[in-house]
């Protein structure tokens, strides 16, 4: 299938599949919706919860779909900041082209050229093997479809970022929030950039305690899923 390059609206780019009109992240921002729907609804919102300490310095995100590594690299700058421990699991059945990956401008977009080498690092590893980014980020990514994911009990956070319902209606229902359930340890968080109506039932169905939150530029809301045990 077709993908090409385009840039969205804050200046960052994404990759787009013209047959499906869909892209991997928002046009009306690729790194603002990052920042507004994983970052701040998601890593920030954990970080301020009432977790344990150990928690909160040793926290496992799993994201659904690795994509461009966009989520990743933030999460590893915010990392930075905030002095967390993160391991990092990384879900992704068809992996971005090494070319599509250089034609990208998150880098200098974000004006992180200093880190230019850790976003090559986040796509140059090895898939199925846990690799020591720096001393306090771990990342495993794994090629796989979403419904072969067995995790039990093991992640803090999910990013849930799968394309959408519209083109991908399979990955959005009770089956696959079934397994990102049970993922999940007790007080996990999902976040995710959808809102459908559908999308929060089939949570509910499976366990979830799900709000609607403000979405990023170009969405009127979003989803968080919480599992309270």
């Amino acid at each position: 299938m077709k993908r090409e390059i385009i840039v969205t609206a804050d200046g960052s780019t994404t990759i787009q599949i013209p047959e499906w009109n869909e892209q991997y992240h928002s046009k009306h921002g690729a790194i603002q919706e990052a920042y507004h729907v994983f970052i701040k609804h998601g890593l920030h919102y954990f970080c301020h919860s009432e977790q344990s300490e150990e928690s909160q310095n040793n926290i496992s995100i799993l994201e659904i779909g690795f994509g461009t590594g966009l989520n990743a690299f933030i999460t590893f700058l915010e990392s930075e900041k905030l002095k967390l421990n993160i391991n990092y699991n990384g879900v992704e059945a068809y992996p971005v082209s090494k070319e599509e990956i250089n034609a990208l401008n998150y880098v200098e977009a974000l004006k992180e050229e200093n880190r230019h080498s850790i976003f090559k690092q986040l796509h140059d590893t090895t898939w199925e093997v846990e690799h020591k980014i720096t001393s306090h980020f771990k990342l495993k990514k794994l090629k796989q479809f979403f419904s072969e994911i067995n995790d039990s009990v093991a992640h803090n956070i999910i990013y849930f970022d799968a394309f959408g319902a519209r083109v991908q209606p399979e990955l959005w229902t009770e089956t696959i929030f079934k397994i990102m359930y049970k993922a999940l340890k007790p007080k996990g968080v999902l976040v995710t950039y959808s809102a459908k109506g559908s999308v929060r039932r089939a949570m509910q169905s499976v366990g979830f305690t799900v709000e609607r939150l403000p979405g990023p530029p170009g969405k009127r809301e979003m989803l968080r899923a919480c599992k309270e045990a």
